[in-house]
């Protein structure tokens, strides 16, 4: 479990396909590095990955197809940026809201809008989960928790402030990028017993 608040980006060493198997070696901070040992979670780009191999400031993970199908981690290219959180501490304070770390979705950027020091991100989603969208709801985004805009169709705005912008990696976004979505459980628990029980009325 995690709370959508990035502690620090890491950048990408390598990464290694053995068969199915993609070894993913990320180069992190060191207040983070030091925090991990091997079987630990951490969510990378707002995925949850399990530490295979910690090396001072390297760290190691095995990402299988079902993680490579539904993440951007099959995108990634040397020294890329990726948003990095540790699994939350029992009674740490939860500054942003619960994030499982499973990534359900891809957002395609279709607008990028810079008001000042600050931005505005128009995303695109899927037919099957703009049910979920509200504005004013949660949602994770690379693994940053940020507050639905606008929503249109089958897109939303974020609105991004210079802080987010600073500490994360979506300040790099632009039109036509993809980023991990994680939309709120609770929403998505709501709508599809709602459905259900208004189906079997039916």
């Amino acid at each position: 479990m995690f709370t959508g608040i990035v502690q620090g980006t890491g950048t990408i060493i390598d990464t290694n396909k053995n068969n199915s198997v993609l070894n993913l070696n990320i180069k992190v901070p060191q207040p983070i590095a030091k925090k991990l040992t091997v079987g630990d979670s951490l969510a990378v780009d707002g995925a949850c990955l399990t530490v295979t191999r910690v090396s001072d400031v390297n760290v190691s993970f095995d990402v299988v197809n079902e993680t490579q199908n539904r993440t951007i981690i099959s995108n990634y290219d040397k020294n890329s940026v990726i948003n990095l959180e540790t699994s939350l501490e029992f009674g740490q304070q939860v500054g942003g809201h619960l994030v499982s770390g499973h990534v359900q979705t891809l957002g395609s950027i279709k607008e990028v809008e810079i008001d000042g020091d600050a931005k505005n991100i128009l995303f695109e989603i899927p037919d099957d989960y703009c049910k979920y969208i509200f504005e004013k709801g949660y949602i994770a985004i690379n693994g940053c928790s940020l507050t639905i805009g606008k929503v249109i169709k089958n897109t939303f705005y974020v609105h991004l402030i210079p802080e987010t912008l600073r500490a994360t990696n979506l300040d790099n976004l632009i039109y036509g990028d993809t980023a991990n979505l994680e939309l709120d459980q609770n929403t998505i628990t709501i709508v599809d017993t709602t459905e259900r029980i208004l189906g079997n009325k039916v």
